[in-house]
């Protein structure tokens, strides 16, 4: 009996030992970006701490074993359970020390994690079990630890308990073990009732901590947004947040602004208008992205659209645009028109197996900040887009700023040109932003900007179009190289431009 209780031990300390490697990476990539960076050097520590650990558990004399085990486990439990709340105020309200706490609390509980199977294992040997079958059922339990929580934890754990909260029930996991071999082996421990009160207090700081997560999470999303929150919540795909401070309201993914409502308007006018203003014979539109329905509402403005079609990954996205009265009244109803048609899939797949034409297609993503959505920007993507176009019909591209990240913006630009389309590069000022950019495109269109408008603009005159076509001195081309799905270079230059700009 008692070879079992450490042999499920440790499934339930792989699982959480994993879960902690997991949250860091995540609860990083969705603050710093650059998800593979984040996983490579998070992942990186935590086998060399595991290393460290492994170690240094040989210093610990057999008649210490189980006892160390249940206070490693404890310390463990402790230090991984609050390490995503921990991290989550740090960088909401000191942005600083971040990135070092991150890496200490990855090699702490690394180095914790690698100390508790070897101890297992001596466990298990000095109750002479044989050692083929010794490696054997603990690296079993090990794997399948390991399997399970990385299952749950992308389809259950992030998107539906949350990263902060996920660490505080493996912390409670982790204390378990401690209880419960605690509790099996108490007639060969020493000061079983000092062990028995520190679990207690551990896991009563835990079970605080994930009852009061959410306001932990609201506290730190106050501290890096600033203004009141009014909607928030995790999806499998990213964090959605929206704040409201007076009359403006703004939507934030993974902690980047999205838009403000006080000036969405120039940027959904510089996104639709130019392109849907030169094909008053428009019928079908695409949109890629744009799941606040905001580009949606201008499209919709044009009698002569008959149908749009809107692909979204993320269908909270595009649930919360639908049925929140404030943010329906932001899109202006655009979801209920019966011309709109919302698929929630990724975009790249959806291309892939649709056989839909369009007039024109309009591409409303987030910024190529990761390498999920850098494919999303590349030239195998483009080239779909291209398929999915009529020959004299239009693209349009968000392309982040032409003045803060000049080497990403021109980037884009070239992927387009690389598919066969001619481009006509734009940029507007949307002062929530500074200066951004747009990328018109076509498979053989010739394109001249308008010089007015069949619908009423708040932004758009001639003037400010022949302006949003011509770039000054300080914004010139730069010749890129496209960006290429195997080597993703448009991310690369997307973050380094971006650093030397973001304080």
């Amino acid at each position: 009996m008692t070879k079992r209780i450490l042999i499920l031990s440790v499934f339930v300390v792989a699982s959480c030992g994993l879960a902690y490697e997991l949250i860091a990476g995540a609860l990083s990539s969705y603050l710093l970006g650059d998800s593979i960076l984040q996983f490579s050097t998070i992942i990186g520590c935590y086998l060399f701490a595991m290393g460290v650990g492994a170690h240094f558990s040989k210093y610990i004399a057999e008649e210490d074993v189980l006892a160390r085990f249940i206070d490693i486990e404890l310390a463990v439990g402790l230090i991984g359970g609050i390490s995503a709340a921990l991290l989550f105020m740090t960088f909401s309200w000191m942005t600083a020390p971040f990135r070092t706490l991150l890496y200490v609390l990855v090699f702490m509980v690394g180095a914790l994690v690698g100390m508790e199977v070897p101890l297992v294992m001596r466990a298990l040997n000095a109750r002479d079990t044989a050692f083929n079958d010794l490696v054997s059922r603990v690296l079993t339990f090990d794997y399948l630890g390991a399997l399970a929580v990385s299952l749950l934890f992308p389809l259950v754990l992030a998107p539906y308990v949350g990263l902060v909260r996920t660490g505080f029930l493996f912390g409670m996991l982790n204390v378990g073990v401690g209880f419960w071999t605690l509790y099996v082996f108490r007639a060969e421990l020493a000061n079983v009732g000092g062990r028995v009160l520190r679990a207690c207090s551990v896991m009563f700081l835990l079970v605080m901590g994930f009852a009061l997560s959410d306001r932990m999470v609201q506290w730190g999303e106050h501290g890096l947004f600033g203004d009141n929150i009014v909607y928030s919540t995790s999806t499998p795909y990213q964090r959605l947040v929206i704040t409201r401070w007076k009359d403006d309201m703004r939507l934030y993914i993974n902690g980047n602004l999205q838009f403000s409502s006080r000036d969405e308007y120039r940027y959904h006018e510089a996104l639709v208008h130019p392109a849907l203003q030169a094909l008053p014979w428009a019928r079908k539109v695409l949109v890629l992205g744009g799941g606040d329905g905001l580009a949606l509402r201008e499209i919709l403005r044009y009698p002569n659209i008959r149908e749009v079609t809107l692909v979204d990954l993320d269908p909270a996205m595009t649930r919360a645009f639908t049925t929140r009265p404030e943010l329906v009244r932001l899109n202006g109803g655009s979801f209920s028109d019966p011309r709109v048609k919302v698929v929630n899939a990724d975009a790249a797949i959806w291309l892939q197996n649709s056989a839909d034409m369009f007039d024109a297609a309009i591409i409303d993503f987030p910024d190529p900040s990761s390498f999920a959505l850098g494919k999303l920007y590349s030239v195998p993507f483009y080239g779909m887009v291209k398929k999915h176009v009529a020959a004299k019909g239009l693209v349009v591209v968000q392309a982040t700023s032409p003045f803060f990240a000049p080497h990403a913006y021109w980037t884009i630009d070239a992927t387009l040109r690389d598919v066969g389309m001619r481009t006509w590069p734009y940029h507007a000022y949307v002062p929530s932003f500074g200066e951004w950019g747009f990328v018109m495109a076509s498979p053989e269109q010739e394109y001249v900007p308008p010089t007015s408008y069949r619908l009423p603009m708040r932004y758009l005159t001639e003037a400010t179009t022949r302006e949003m076509f011509a770039f000054p001195p300080d914004m010139q081309r730069l010749e890129m190289a496209p960006n290429r799905l195997n080597t993703q270079s448009l991310v690369h230059e997307f973050e380094q431009d971006w650093r030397k700009v973001i304080r």
